[in-house]
């Protein structure tokens, strides 16, 4: 099994920055696992890492059981997808396509008959005879990902390659990555700090904040049962609503809102609880166990309206189908589909 296996990663810059505190990770060969996080989270260096571009402080990687981290970058044979994509200005696409090839001095017959494979599986095979300054940025996207491809690799490492293609040049690539990597059957590192492309793309999502992971898991698992606050709150659009309060009568008393606790938390002193503006119903007329809210904002979506309403002294956020609504409202939540963590250590708590 081609598996990348990554083992207690560390990474402390000379300056004392520690960018990776104990990462552990494996990407299931033939699967896609993202690298999700905010900016400065410690995705990008991880990638470079085991692309040999950077050295681990402390840790290990293999890749197929074999050690990788004590290889140079040109024997690892993985393919690197830059987020500038990094292609040659004064060579042509085929130039650009073909040049770790005739570097490893593969023959001038197999050489063309890749670069042609290639082009043709990507839509490109019409640019070959272009620059990059003539190609637009879908099309530098696709010569980008065309030479990592055209090598064959045993892994692609892809740093947020969509992140310079304007919303719906994003989306289409998106869907076409997706039925690629699963035609491959590639093994895919993926970093992108868009919950939207790792909830796409990923067989399993692995979310990092400050160097360390929050939670590895399917897509919507991570969407469904997040591990702590931050993940219930970095993933899902629009983001999660959270209240923090005590807990004391079997309610949660936030500012002005009480929320009824489950039975398995009432003894524990302060709790924070999630809701997803999904999960919200709202009436223009009082609800059984619900809250009299009033509301502050309207933003048309589409097929659905985002909410901001005022409970007491907390904010929270609706996704409704389009109506009128008066200024004053109720809003109710299932309680099974409130999300409950620990007031001191954020993780998630099973009501």
């Amino acid at each position: 099994m081609d598996d990348l296996r990554g083992e207690s990663i560390t990474k402390v810059f000379p300056a004392g920055t520690r960018a990776l505190d104990r990462v552990s990770f494996t990407a299931r060969e033939g699967g896609v696992l993202t690298l999700l996080g905010p900016s400065g989270c410690g995705k990008s260096t991880l990638l470079r890492i085991v692309a040999g571009l950077e050295s681990a402080t402390e840790g290990r990687l293999f890749l197929g059981g074999e050690r990788l981290d004590g290889l140079p970058p040109g024997q690892r044979n993985v393919g690197f997808v830059f987020q500038n994509y990094a292609l040659y200005p004064h060579m042509t696409v085929e130039g650009n396509l073909s040049l770790a090839m005739r570097a490893q001095k593969v023959p001038a017959q197999e050489i063309a008959s890749r670069v042609r494979e290639t082009a043709e599986m990507l839509g490109i095979a019409d640019l070959l005879s272009r620059r990059p300054a003539q190609l637009s940025g879908g099309q530098q996207q696709r010569v980008a990902l065309g030479r990592a491809l055209v090598r064959r690799p045993r892994l692609y490492l892809l740093d947020e390659p969509l992140s310079n293609l304007d919303a719906l040049l994003r989306e289409g690539t998106r869907s076409e990555l997706k039925l690629l990597f699963r035609r491959l059957g590639a093994t895919v590192l993926y970093v992108t700090h868009d919950q939207a492309e790792a909830m796409s793309l990923s067989d399993e999502v692995l979310v990092l904040k400050d160097g360390r992971v929050r939670q590895c898991a399917p897509p919507l698992e991570v969407y469904a049962r997040p591990a702590d606050l931050f993940t219930a709150t970095f993933v899902g659009s629009p983001r999660m609503s959270v209240w923090c309060g005590q807990c004391h009568d079997g309610l949660l008393h936030g500012r002005g809102v009480a929320v009824e606790a489950p039975d398995a938390l009432r003894e524990r002193p302060r709790l924070w609880v999630g809701i997803r503006p999904e999960h919200v119903e709202v009436a223009s007329s009082p609800l059984d166990g619900g809250w009299e809210a009033r509301l502050d904002l309207a933003e048309p979506t589409g097929d659905r309206l985002l909410l901001t309403l005022r409970v007491g002294g907390e904010s929270l956020r609706a996704l409704v189908p389009p109506r009128e609504l008066a200024g004053q409202i109720w809003a109710r939540v299932a309680p099974e589909r409130l999300h409950w963590f620990d007031g001191e250590t954020e993780s998630r708590l099973e009501s």
